[in-house]
């Protein structure tokens, strides 16, 4: 993926605000400010292919429900996975 970084950014900051769920658009936008400037380009995209799992299979995989995921392994779904909302 050649985009520019910070059209890649935008993109998933507005990919992660509007999910379909309310609990989903909260916790991945809030996910996505505490960790975007933190990642290289390649976890970027991977963050980009993360937002594209449904909510449904993203909620599994976060609470360790057994599904048939469509999530893949890597750096940033394990710490999606590990993220706590914090009040």
């Amino acid at each position: 993926m050649s985009l520019d970084i910070e059209v890649l950014k935008k993109k998933i900051i507005y990919q992660s605000s509007y999910r379909g769920t309310k609990e989903m658009d909260i916790l991945l936008r809030s996910f996505v400010k505490n960790y975007i400037d933190k990642l290289t380009n390649k976890e970027l995209e991977d963050l980009l292919d993360l937002l594209k799992v449904d909510d449904d299979s993203l909620y599994k995989f976060k609470q360790g429900i057994q599904s048939n995921s469509k999530v893949k392994i890597n750096r940033i779904t394990i710490i999606f996975k590990n993220f706590s909302l914090k009040n």
